[in-house]
């Protein structure tokens, strides 16, 4: 049986990491094949106790030096045995998970499938109109580039074959900010990205709510294309918003 590994880095994430965690109880874990774990940034806050009551396993970070997310994903990554790496943000829900779990093994038994992307919304009870325009225009955008040009798969959830994963290295950890984009783009070269239109993932709206939407696209559009020409993400760290 495939197992899979749900790998989530987190940082002082007391207020919501037990949203994401309480989704994957005991008996997932078992009929999925499940492990899950949290690896944590040097949370100074409760983060590290309530996902202690959740996860297989808890990754801490105890040096001074900050860690970037794209370490956090690749330690959680190191410990794992999943033939499947799942990749979550600490703020992110899932739709429907039971077809979430069927539908991505399904998928990746097919070898010319590298990995798998979702449509993003807010979180419903949170949603605004302007939340669910923008976000059904970003995830047809994504749908776009996947098909005709490169690679692409938003950071709050990325579904990656391991083998693969581990063929181009992880996630870049010299970049503060476009890993996401950076590593479906690599994976596009060994083969298919699927948009699973099926399952929506959902997020705090957070971000948006502090800095606003015209600030986040521009950020997310100026470290991709600094990530694209000069393999370098244009941000020195990816502000932290709790």
């Amino acid at each position: 049986m495939v197992k899979a590994s749900v790998i989530i880095p987190a940082l002082n994430e007391e207020k919501l990491i037990e949203n994401v965690l309480s989704q994957f109880t005991g008996e997932d874990i078992k009929n999925y094949n499940l492990e899950i774990i949290v690896s944590d940034g040097g949370s100074t806050d409760k983060t590290l106790e309530k996902a202690r009551k959740y996860a297989c396993n808890v990754i801490e970070h105890k040096t001074k030096v900050r860690q970037n997310i794209s370490q956090g994903r690749n330690n959680g990554a190191s410990i794992s045995r999943g033939d499947v790496l799942i990749f979550f943000n600490a703020d992110t829900r899932i739709s429907d998970k039971k077809m979430f779990f069927e539908k991505i093994f399904e998928i990746l038994e097919n070898k010319s499938m590298a990995a798998i992307a979702f449509p993003i919304y807010v979180f419903p009870e949170e949603e605004k109109l302007f939340d669910k325009a923008f976000h059904s225009f970003y995830n047809n955008y994504v749908i776009f580039l996947n098909k005709f040009f490169m690679g692409m798969g938003r950071g709050e959830c990325h579904v990656v074959r391991r083998d693969l994963f581990e063929k181009i290295g992880g996630y870049n950890e010299k970049l503060f900010a476009g890993e996401d984009f950076d590593l479906y783009k690599r994976l596009r070269k060994h083969g298919k990205i699927h948009f699973m239109k099926d399952v929506a993932v959902y997020e705090s709206p957070r971000r948006y709510r502090r800095f606003g939407y015209f600030k986040v696209v521009y950020d997310w559009w100026k470290n991709s294309i600094w990530v694209t020409l000069f393999h370098k993400s244009s941000s020195d760290e990816w502000e932290a918003v709790r």
